[in-house]
């Protein structure tokens, strides 16, 4: 049985200026939603995650409490379970499927919490990666809904370098049909291997490696770590929801809409809510020093590095340490109030 719902949005015309036919959002709850509606934290879900992907951080004793709050988990446009390339019929299936922008993603979640939910206010909006862009999204374009902001390891746009990595993720599938774009459908899971490869240097830090801690995972060699994580989870993927995943995140940035025009300072300085900011201290490209720039243009933020040789996956929920941190400092967030 599938452990989730759908919110069904109807012709939805993007940021692009293509209409969607019969668009949905895939979403999961978890707790009860107050008679005040006052107790909803938003969490979506980063590039290539699910819902399930989230629950980690959701708990009884934890700062994602069920029975405190009541938690929309929104899944990804592109991610396989929300309008997708691999469940939209012709003619936007596979790589017809239409380009779709954070700020896209936004505006369809904003409509699940208040037609769905009637919800005004939220208590939180909290993510990972590029959950975590969507949370400066929401709070960039819906101050006043929103009162607080936690990105772990996710910077407020796609800076230069980060579109490197990215675009070194797709050259590496582009690659099986030679670079060919009108070969784009012929691309299978299996051609995802290469790219699962390229990512491995990516998601974790130099010190992760070179003090073998692939072995606390379960792993007795670096062979076996990079079969066993990173081609296995990518050829779980259909390449084209992860081409679809991979324009989101290289066009990512909470300004490139029609409220800042790409003003990205001022879409920074525009966010009300009480924030806090937790990179990676080794996060080799949603970088520190990216968001620490960030921090400094919202008016009433914080910057809580993960001292992590985890690098971009200390807000994955694999390493105990980083995961009390996180949720310490959610805990600590949730008990402030804005002046």
């Amino acid at each position: 049985m599938e452990d989730f719902e759908l919110y069904n949005l109807g012709e939805v015309t993007l940021q692009s200026g293509v209409t969607l036919p019969n668009a949905f959002l895939a979403y999961k709850t978890y707790g009860t939603l107050n008679e005040r509606k006052d107790n909803v934290i938003v969490y979506p879900t980063a590039f290539g995650d699910q819902h399930v992907n989230n629950e980690w951080l959701i708990g009884n004793g934890m700062a994602l409490d069920p029975e405190k709050y009541f938690i929309i988990v929104p899944n990804l446009l592109g991610n396989g379970l929300s309008s997708s390339p691999s469940n939209t019929p012709a003619p936007f299936d596979k790589a017809n499927f239409p380009q779709v922008t954070i700020y896209d993603n936004i505006q369809l979640q904003y409509r699940l919490v208040t037609e769905k939910f009637g919800v005004q206010k939220i208590a939180l909006v909290v993510g990972w990666s590029m959950g975590g862009l969507q949370s400066f999204q929401w709070g960039a374009i819906y101050p006043d809904m929103v009162e607080r902001i936690a990105s772990f390891c996710g910077n407020a746009k796609t800076w230069p370098q980060t579109y490197v990595v990215l675009d070194g993720l797709k050259a590496a599938l582009m690659a099986s049909i030679d670079s060919n774009s009108t070969k784009l459908n012929q691309l299978t899971s299996e051609d995802m291997r290469a790219v699962g490869r390229v990512y491995a240097g990516w998601g974790l830090s130099q010190t992760f490696y070179k003090e073998e801690l692939f072995r606390e995972m379960g792993f007795d060699s670096l062979e076996g770590f990079a079969v066993g994580v990173w081609e296995n989870s990518f050829m779980s993927m259909d390449p084209h929801n992860v081409l679809a995943m991979l324009w989101t995140g290289q066009h990512a940035d909470i300004s490139a809409n029609s409220v800042y025009n790409g003003e990205f300072d001022e879409a920074l300085k525009s966010i009300e809510a009480i924030t806090y900011i937790m990179p990676g201290s080794t996060d080799l490209f949603c970088t520190a020093d990216n968001n620490e720039y960030e921090a400094n243009l919202v008016s009433n933020s914080e910057y809580h590095p993960i001292e992590s040789v985890w690098g971009h996956f200390a807000g994955r929920g694999i390493n105990s340490t980083d995961n009390t941190f996180i949720d310490d400092n959610l805990k600590r967030l949730l008990g402030l109030r804005k002046m």
